[in-house]
């Protein structure tokens, strides 16, 4: 694809920047947006920074927040969240029947259209779902979105795994007509419209796929989509542009003001920043510690606390020194978070020593938060603990010397991450060698899925309103786990809080709250570093620009240029 001349531009500001580095929330700017006057005569058009090529726009087979953001953009599901975290009505039109004890929904579907004129019918989903959960397709989120929550998932990759026959007809979801879907649970599930906006949920066109085949996907032009923007320009998963373009055919177009958002990839924070203010970016991506310090007090700074954690994987498949838990738990409390978040983040991050992030849920009944029960004391920074049990990890071994490669993505905030935690970790530790290996985004997540690492940074953001969306990871076997982790005690707890606890609120919270004990004091299955700060610059000129705290994190709909 020929080069736009803003890429031009961007290249000359890469030259000239210092290449400063750097390292899954919920509300608008705060402003209200102009429905009349000047943006009658505004050009509707603003451009957009990503520091990530989209890797999937197949929202069986996506796993990341780029893909899910995008997705959220260019296509829409039952429900969405507005501006203000809050789930409204989406491909589904009024409230749906729900039976007495809460296990059937019944969704009434509004008249509208694929970008290729077809109508979105209740078969839409049903196809969409059962691709999602097929064995054949490995949907890295199927199993998981759905397991223990639509009825009949949990059989069907069960039978998958143990390579025997299934149905996907025996999947709680039905077409009752052309404008009637039926969904089953498994158990009432108090999240569950908000569990229906995530992208894994979204409706696809049984004919359009299947003409497409294995195409499907793979650029803008095999998509068709139902949302407010449609996808152009997008070359498939190493492009580094594309657009959203109006949606003219989407059911709440009136709704929708921007003409065309154009997204450009840009991995450099400080370059980021250069073109936002040349004016040749009106949102950047979100901002290195070294950029933040700049925007202090500037209205131009959007900034939240995202419920995103980041925190170390430790893969006991192969390497023997990490199916030890004294080689985690030194690794674990070796590296001076406090240190981390204010001098290599700099940008309003804090310390984790957690596993369900911090000002997330409340009980329902006592209305605490999830994080009074542990507090924020689980594997804290300690290094004479680290060294103890690096010594005791080591002879438990019969070794002096542990190698372990660490997998980052490329971005220079990556890598200067990377660099401290090797610092941290080889200063430490003595014996202690750490090979960094930094790669791209999508490679990062093909490596992670294949579990081709040893250590490596990864975070994770809430996917709906519940510590369960972070708790069911470290199930044994389950589609996020990655890194062979499995504890009976564990599992049994987390399915508690899904099964027989999950009409009571305080039990089933201090259920989670001991499984993350036990995943973190007792384990170190994880190393939690830190919860995230999101900074980004967006031109003052852009109203209703819309962040979000659980799941896609932007959308566009409600955004316009004054």
């Amino acid at each position: 694809m020929k080069k736009s001349k803003y890429f031009l531009l961007l290249a000359l500001s890469l030259v000239l920047s210092m290449f400063l580095a750097a390292c899954n929330g919920g509300g608008d700017t705060g402003k209200e947006t102009d429905t009349g006057g000047d943006e009658g005569t505004a050009e509707q058009k603003i451009t957009a920074l990503e520091s990530q090529a989209i890797p999937s726009m197949d929202s069986v087979m996506a796993q990341d927040t780029v893909s899910f953001t995008t997705m959220n953009n260019v296509m829409e599901g039952l429900y969405r969240l507005d501006p203000n975290q809050e789930v409204v009505e989406g491909m589904a039109e009024g409230e749906p029947e729900v039976s007495e004890d809460g296990t059937v929904y019944t969704f009434k579907l509004r008249d509208a259209k694929w970008s290729n004129g077809d109508p979105v019918t209740a078969n839409d989903f049903v196809y969409a779902w059962q691709r999602a959960i097929d064995p054949a397709n490995a949907s890295p989120y199927g199993p998981y979105m759905m397991d223990g929550k639509i009825k009949g998932a949990a059989e069907i990759t069960a039978a998958g795994a143990e390579k025997k026959e299934y149905d996907l007809n025996t999947l709680g979801v039905k077409a009752i007509d052309e404008k009637t879907l039926e969904v089953t649970l498994e158990r009432p599930i108090p999240y569950f419209q908000s569990l229906m906006a995530f992208p894994t949920f979204y409706p696809q066109n049984q004919k359009f796929v299947e003409e497409q085949g294995d195409n499907y996907a793979k650029t803008a032009e095999n998509l068709v989509y139902n949302g407010p923007f449609v996808l152009s320009d997008w070359g498939g998963s190493t492009a580094s542009e594309w657009t959203y373009t109006k949606n003219e055919d989407y059911w709440d177009a009136e709704t929708v003001k921007l003409e065309t958002v154009q997204w450009n990839v840009l991995k450099d924070s400080q370059a980021s920043a250069n073109a936002f203010e040349t004016g040749e970016a009106d949102v950047t991506g979100k901002l290195s510690s070294d950029i933040v310090p700049q925007y202090e007090g500037d209205e131009r700074m959007v900034k939240w606390l995202e419920p995103t954690i980041f925190w170390l994987k430790f893969n006991q498949k192969e390497n023997e020194a990490l199916k030890n838990p004294d080689i985690r738990k030194a690794l674990a409390q070796a590296i001076n978070k406090e240190d981390f978040v204010n001098s290599v983040l700099n940008n309003g991050s804090i310390i984790a020593n957690y596993a369900v992030p911090s000002e997330f849920v409340k009980n329902e009944e006592t209305g605490k938060d999830f994080r009074e029960i542990n507090g924020n004391e689980l594997l804290p920074y300690d290094v004479d603990a680290a060294k103890a049990s690096w010594e005791k990890g080591l002879a438990a071994l019969g070794t002096d010397k542990v190698e372990v490669r660490y997998l980052g993505d490329d971005t220079e905030s990556a890598k200067k991450v990377a660099e401290y935690v090797k610092n941290q970790l080889e200063t430490n530790l003595p014996g202690l060698t750490l090979k960094v290996e930094s790669v791209p985004f999508s490679v990062r997540l093909d490596r992670e899925n294949s579990q081709d690492y040893d250590i490596q940074m990864a975070g994770w953001g809430p996917d709906y309103l519940d510590p369960m969306t972070f708790s069911d990871l470290w199930l044994t076997g389950g589609g996020n786990n990655k890194m062979d982790y499995s504890n009976e005690k564990y599992d049994q707890l987390v399915k508690d809080a899904q099964t027989t606890l999950a009409q009571k609120p305080v039990e089933r919270y201090e259920a989670l709250a001991e499984a993350e004990r036990i995943l973190l004091e007792e384990d170190a299955a994880i190393a939690p570093m830190y919860q995230r700060s999101s900074n980004v610059l967006v031109n003052e000129n852009v109203e209703g620009f819309t962040y979000h705290l659980v799941g896609p994190e932007y959308s566009y709909k409600w955004a316009s240029v004054k």
